[in-house]
């Protein structure tokens, strides 16, 4: 036997002891490294964050009407309120646009953040939509449409292109070239790869997408973890998204009980947990009654929205402009447009458990 055959052996017979390594070090994280993680990590409080004068998340990161001075002003409020966290959706169509632009203002983004103590739950893509537009286009927004819940809401990177798997290559360029960016910085603290996929008219058309974000994430191997949160029932979605998280995220616009129940089956996989959506007041979705449930299960949480603006989430979903004036109470939010509260004793219960 040759020498270079003696060395095929030799790697041959070594190779399966680096092989499981190696599958650990870019797969899921194990439940040990998860766990310490989460003891690692304060008690995650805090919003799903859209700046009140953005209709959509388009106008959030677009050249026309990116505003860091809004940012700062309402980061300032999640400072005072001791929040510590905050979940954004990224969008696609301003990174095609100009890559680099979008990469300079996330990080501006991300600094502003940092300044008032705040982490950030970026997401990259996203399902709904809950009007007309269901692609985006970069540029000035539509302005809003009186007495319609979030009217030009839209996703990421729009249905067009997670139906026409043509232009995924497009999308795994994004998701790289954002999260190999960022991939070791503590400014981020999750990364989120998809928001309420399925949550469309063709739900079985957003699998190949899920599928494949999830193993891009995986060959940048960040240093954060990453998931993807369960929204509702299907088990098919919520056994692969339990699988393939590193911890587990869930939204749950429920009453306390129903919260509760969901909560701790989320709780048995064994990882930390955080609830990435809630607080719908009109689904008895309270702050008073859910979020001391959450601090004592040391369940990290991120409620709907911060200060109500043009995407007029205080109104239910569904509700259109024949039906105004609505009268009911606010669905979203918990800062009116002028920054006062919509209700002290919600303020100040926050207070009093992100300060503890």
């Amino acid at each position: 036997m040759n020498i270079i055959n003696k060395l095929l052996v030799v790697v041959a017979m070594l190779l399966p002891l680096f092989t499981p390594a190696l599958a650990q070090n870019n797969g899921v994280w194990s439940k040990e490294k998860a766990i310490e993680w989460g003891k690692n990590n304060p008690w995650y409080c805090g919003v799903n964050y859209i700046p009140s004068n953005a209709i959509n998340y388009t106008a959030m990161w677009d050249k026309t009407s990116f505003s860091p001075d809004v940012i700062e002003r309402e980061m300032q409020l999640m400072q005072e309120l001791g929040m510590n966290c905050a979940r954004v959706v990224l969008q696609y169509a301003v990174y095609e646009e100009d890559p680099e632009y979008f990469i300079n203002t996330l990080d501006k983004f991300l600094s502003i953040c940092d300044r008032h103590g705040v982490k950030v739950m970026p997401c990259f893509f996203d399902d709904c939509a809950f009007g007309v537009n269901t692609d985006p286009k970069t540029g000035v927004q539509p302005e809003p449409l009186e007495g319609w819940y979030a009217w030009a809401w839209s996703p990421s990177p729009g249905y067009t292109m997670v139906v026409d798997e043509r232009t995924h290559g497009k999308l795994e360029k994004y998701v790289t070239d954002v999260m190999t960016h960022f991939k070791n910085d503590d400014r981020i603290f999750v990364w989120d790869l998809y928001n309420e996929p399925t949550n469309t008219t063709m739900p079985e058309r957003s699998w190949p997408l899920l599928k494949k974000v999830f193993s891009w994430a995986r060959k940048v191997n960040p240093s954060q973890p990453i998931t993807t949160g369960m929204w509702n029932g299907n088990k098919e979605l919520n056994d692969f998204l339990a699988a393939n998280s590193d911890i587990i995220t869930f939204h749950c616009y429920a009453s306390k009980e129903e919260t509760e129940k969901v909560m701790k089956q989320h709780l048995t996989h064994g990882r930390p947990v955080i609830c990435t959506e809630w607080m719908n007041r009109v689904a008895k979705s309270y702050i008073l009654d859910i979020l001391p449930m959450f601090k004592e299960a040391n369940v990290g949480c991120e409620l709907w929205g911060l200060v109500n603006g043009k995407t007029q989430t205080h109104l239910c979903w569904g509700h259109r402009p024949e039906n105004l004036p609505y009268t009911g109470e606010w669905q979203h939010d918990i800062f009116r447009n002028d920054l006062t509260p919509y209700d002290q004793e919600e303020i100040d219960l926050i207070k009093s458990l992100t300060k503890k």
